[in-house]
């Protein structure tokens, strides 16, 4: 478990890997941290957004959308290799997820089956 990296932080070990950064509009602030904490963070979650062009899919990340508010992830991976930040803090990505499946990843073990809804996946990963 680590606490989240400060936005500065975040946006210096992108870029010394070499990641070619875009700070999209207000990202450092822009946050659903007051539907509760972010952190510790356990991991990454990784979605596949279908939307139509990069410019769309990272307003899509930034905006929401009616049934979820942004940021629905913290970095907009585009297919121009441009990483955009649009989240930094709490952001919808993860959704309710189950909790023993959460202490495997923490432990680095094999995964149990979901089967319930009980643990707030937001406040523990990157998305």
């Amino acid at each position: 478990m680590a606490t989240p990296l400060s936005a500065d932080a975040l946006l210096r070990a992108l870029k010394a890997e070499g990641c070619q950064v875009v700070e999209y509009r207000s990202w450092r602030t822009h946050n659903r941290n007051h539907k509760g904490s972010w952190g510790p963070v356990n991991g990454v979650m990784i979605h596949h957004t279908v939307s139509s062009g990069e410019d769309s899919s990272v307003a899509l990340c930034y905006n929401g959308h009616a049934s979820l508010p942004g940021p629905l992830c913290h970095t907009v991976g585009g297919k121009s290799g441009k990483l955009y930040m649009v989240g930094h803090g709490r952001a919808n990505h993860a959704g309710s997820g189950d909790d023993d499946v959460l202490t495997a990843v923490v432990n680095e073990t094999s995964l149990p089956a979901d089967n319930e809804a009980n643990t707030d996946g937001n406040r523990h990963f990157y998305g």
